[in-house]
């Protein structure tokens, strides 16, 4: 069996991460453990650009964008939606999800989904450095290894020629 690499180390890669205001406190603390894990494994902070954005709804254009001016080896899209009492929440979380698989899709740069979809702000809290670790960090291990895939897609398994 030959196996196709997908390492961890980002020295070498550049990321673009895009980062929604709304529920600013939820999204710093994501945008946070995402640029430490990307630095703790390798990217240079001049490597690592960040797009802030109004909120959740407005991630697909900008991550869109980012992928399209090939730039990125992979962009990191981080936000929270929490749920109301309204539909509001499903048609958000539809359009960003939808939004950022057909950014993927289409441009074939890798877009990881780092969105919080949560019943409350205590949940997303847990989820952004509380209980439930850093789901920022864990976004960025994912984009390192998605871009060291990408890379690798191009050669046989196993890197033979």
């Amino acid at each position: 069996m030959k196996t196709y690499g997908a390492g961890r180390s980002a020295a070498g890669l550049r990321f673009a991460i895009v980062v929604s205001r709304f529920n600013h406190p939820i999204s710093s603390a994501l945008l946070g453990g995402c640029v430490e894990e990307l630095e703790v494994r390798g990217a240079g902070a001049g490597e690592i650009h960040v797009a802030w954005v109004p909120g959740a709804f407005e991630i697909p254009f900008a991550a869109r964008a980012l992928a399209a001016s090939g730039r990125y080896d992979a962009i990191v899209t981080l936000g929270a939606v929490i749920r109301g009492g309204t539909p509001h929440f499903e048609y958000v979380c539809r359009a960003v999800t939808d939004g950022v698989r057909e950014t993927a899709r289409d441009t074939g740069v890798p877009v990881l989904f780092g969105v919080l979809t949560t019943d409350d702000a205590e949940q997303a809290l847990a989820r952004a450095g509380g209980a439930l670790g850093n789901k920022g960090q864990e976004v960025a291990l994912a984009a390192i290894e998605m871009a060291r895939l990408r890379v690798s897609l191009r050669m046989p398994p196993g890197g033979a020629g």
